[in-house]
């Protein structure tokens, strides 16, 4: 667990960590800034353990990825992605995913935080600003502690087989990607845009989807209901008023 000193450095700037952008509104409303946005059912998360991990799945999932402090209640959870669709010649874009574990409203979103953070660092936050987890393939995941261990162990098996050349994209995602395509094509490209990825030999899912614009550094945020319990997590790609507001 994080040092007491580390705590108290997270409530002195509590406000700072809070999201300046209502998640509701990406997940029940049809129009931001004068952008069309959609909701869009694509699949499960697993929890067996509570422990939460947000990760590039084929860049940054690993053994040991750093999880988020705040535990969830165990269960399966649906996953959903807030898409802006095709405009002005550019593909469908995905900007946020988010999974809710209650059906309670949240009524603030805050910062998702490991407890490895440098609170030193609070001292030059402004709104907005936030620790984020790094994407180096175009991808980003939600994923249970005792997926990720089913995940890489499954990985050093095919590893196995394949030898030096491996790559868990073309020798295992490749083709599941294509399929997600193939079976949902919408607000997809033909590589496919979203997996619900099923782990083999288990039941435990992973949500994927590829991150917004491609590769950077994306924060995930905690939703919080009117009793201060957490009902959501966010994963947010796209800044969709900063990115899209001067747009006409």
């Amino acid at each position: 667990m994080p040092s007491e000193k580390w705590f108290s450095d997270v409530e002195k700037y509590r406000k700072v960590l809070e999201s300046p952008v209502d998640f509701n509104e990406y997940f029940e409303n049809d129009v931001i800034s004068g952008v069309s946005i959609v909701r869009y059912p694509f699949g499960t998360l697993s929890v067996p353990t509570g422990e939460i991990i947000a990760a590039d799945p084929l860049a940054y999932l690993y053994d040991g990825s750093e999880s988020f402090y705040i535990r969830v209640p165990v269960g399966e959870y649906p996953a959903e992605l807030c898409i802006i669709p095709e405009m002005n010649g550019d593909c469908a874009r995905n900007a946020a995913m988010r999974v809710r574990f209650s059906e309670k409203r949240a009524v603030r979103y805050s910062l998702a935080l490991t407890g490895t953070e440098d609170t030193s660092e609070l001292d030059g936050f402004e709104e907005g600003d936030y620790w984020g987890f790094p994407v180096d393939a175009g991808l980003g995941c939600i994923c249970d502690r005792a997926a990720e261990r089913a995940y890489v162990e499954h990985l050093r098996k095919l590893a196995a087989v394949h030898g030096d050349g491996f790559n868990a994209y073309y020798d295992f995602m490749e083709e599941l990607f294509k399929a997600s395509y193939e079976n949902d094509p919408k607000y997809q490209r033909k590589n496919g845009d979203r997996l619900d990825l099923v782990i083999p030999d288990t039941k435990l899912h992973i949500p994927i989807c590829n991150s917004g614009f491609g590769d950077g550094r994306y924060p995930t945020y905690w939703g919080f209901d009117a009793d201060g319990e957490v009902c959501e997590i966010v994963v947010q790609f796209i800044d969709i008023e900063l990115a899209y507001g001067g747009e006409k």
